[in-house]
This record gives C-alpha cells, sequence and structure tokens, in this order.
C-alpha cells in the first residue's frame, strides 16, 4: 500500500513553501502535492491519477476561483471523497467560520500564525499529529 499523500491545498507560495518545509522537519516523508487553487485541486481529486492514491488535505480557506469552504463542501458531499482527512489550515480565526468549518465536515481547524517563527512551530506540531493519524 502505498504512503498517503499530503495535498497542501494554498495559493500563497510562501505559506505553502513554509507548510513544506516544516512537516518535512517535523519527520513526514509522505509525498506531498501542492494546489494553487481549489478548482485545481478538484480537477485533480476526479482525476484517475488520484483514484490510486490515500489523501490527506491541508486546505486554506481563502484562495481565487474556487474558496476552501466550497472545496469541503464538494469533498463531503461525495461519497468517494467524504471520508478524506480534511485539516483547515487558514490564517481566519473568526468562531463563525470555525464552526462553518466542522459543520461541512472538516476534522481539525487550525489557525496559522502570523509570526513566522510561531508558523513554523505550529506546522511542525501539526508533523507530529500527522505521524499517528491514521487515514481511511
Amino acid at each position: 500500500m502505498e504512503p498517503v499523500t499530503i495535498a497542501i491545498v494554498e495559493d500563497d507560495d510562501g505559506h505553502a513553501h513554509l507548510i513544506q518545509k516544516n512537516l518535512r522537519r517535523g519527520n513526514i516523508n509522505n509525498p506531498i502535492s501542492r494546489f494553487a487553487n481549489g478548482r485545481i485541486f478538484l480537477d485533480y481529486l476526479y482525476s484517475e491519477e488520484s483514484k490510486k492514491k490515500q489523501h490527506l488535505v491541508l486546505l486554506d480557506l481563502n484562495m481565487p476561483e474556487l474558496d476552501g469552504y466550497e472545496v469541503l463542501k464538494r469533498m463531503k458531499e461525495d461519497d468517494r471523497y467524504r471520508r478524506i482527512p480534511v485539516i483547515v489550515l487558514t490564517t481566519t480565526d473568526d468562531t463563525r467560520e470555525i464552526e462553518r468549518c466542522y459543520d461541512a465536515g472538516c476534522n481539525v481547524y487550525i489557525t496559522k500564525p502570523v509570526e513566522y517563527l510561531k508558523f513554523s512551530e505550529a506546522i511542525r506540531e501539526l508533523g507530529l499529529l500527522l505521524n499517528v493519524m491514521a487515514v481511511p
């Protein structure tokens, strides 16, 4: 069985780079794919290539073309993808937005710290969670 592929769905190049770099520092050696917006990710998810893999999704909310809320909603409404774990990783810390994501089916909601060092540490800690997390 192939290792779980981590899909980073993030429009900000800097954030995507930091996430990937700090997951590696957290000893996450899984394949990582980056998608610059929700539409690109969903196109991939519905592709033949994707069907051969298990996924875990790190999802930003505020993206162009198709935002994270819509990606989450479409994934959780589709029986083929509803069990894929989705970790929302965003700068939004509004309680209504957090509730909205959990209501839509996200598994974990993490607010990105604004400061570089805190952001890096948060991603390394996320790596600890991913090391012990089981994916269906």
